[in-house]
């Protein structure tokens, strides 16, 4: 089974990594890999790929490769941020309603869950509208969004690793909360927290990008691999790749992600 997880973990790994590279490359080496501003005319809309426009031009007339060299950054790190954000204060949330008393943990659920109840987009519409052309914003959105569910998933894993033997023995023992919950939950529970973490960042990247598709955050002439989709798309008879290169790069970074955060997990119950 071991040797059967091995290349699957290969190939996830490889492929968020390259997708990570073509979305953060650019930021890195200053905009330099193709050596066209990503904002510049430079031929008529929708040409077809050549040589030294290896993607075409959208439809303005740009560079479509360096569209999406330039494009990447801001969904991946609005995403990022958001996942952090929400992994980070519903793991707490979840630790603290999973072992405070029964009351308590279900005081805290019930006022989170008043987030869960509103429907995602709207949260992101109202707060990116209330913003307007704000990143910071989106990423905020995107973050209470995702906190009712992580808060759930914390939740239930922490109370059934609480109940279980050991931690009724350690305790019994004389052992702290604090002691208990670093080297009798924290380990039992990290699993769940990677597999949802990456769950987490999947939905922030679908919902990042859709904020940009909705021309939400910062605005045009900044590349959004999700507002080049909407900008490209009525183009995708004459010249498909503006409109499918960054589509295929959102598929395949949720893809990517998705099988890692299982083979992590997977390969932590193994050790």
């Amino acid at each position: 089974m071991t040797l059967l997880r091995r290349p699957t973990a290969l190939v996830a790994g490889a492929l968020t990594l390259a997708v990570l590279v073509v979305a953060l490359g650019d930021v890195i080496v200053g905009g330099a890999l193709t050596g066209t501003s990503p904002t510049e005319q430079i031929g008529i809309p929708f040409d077809l790929p050549s040589p030294a426009h290896p993607l075409g031009t959208d439809f303005l007339g740009r560079d479509a490769l360096s569209r999406v060299l330039a494009g990447g950054a801001v969904v991946v790190g609005l995403a990022a941020g958001a996942t952090l954000l929400a992994g980070a204060a519903g793991l707490l949330l979840g630790v603290l309603a999973g072992t405070a008393p029964r009351r308590v943990g279900e005081l805290i659920v019930r006022v989170v869950d008043v987030l869960g109840v509103v429907p995602a987009l709207l949260v992101v519409l109202v707060l990116a509208a209330g913003f307007p052309g704000s990143d910071l914003a989106v990423l905020v959105a995107v973050a209470l969004v995702s906190l009712p569910f992580s808060v759930r998933v914390n939740r239930a894993a922490v109370e059934r690793v609480a109940t279980s033997g050991y931690v009724e023995l350690a305790r019994a023992r004389g052992d702290g909360w604090w002691r208990v919950l670093r080297h009798d939950v924290a380990p039992n529970v990290a699993g769940t927290a990677i597999t949802e973490t990456g769950l987490r960042f999947v939905a922030a990247v679908y919902l990042t990008a859709t904020a940009g598709f909705l021309g939400l955050g910062a605005g045009a002439p900044a590349a959004n691999w999700g507002r080049m989709v909407a900008e490209n798309l009525p183009g995708a008879a004459l010249s498909p790749w503006p409109f499918l290169a960054p589509a295929l790069l959102l598929v395949a970074l949720a893809v990517g992600v998705n099988l890692l955060a299982d083979e992590l997990t997977a390969g932590g119950r193994r050790g």
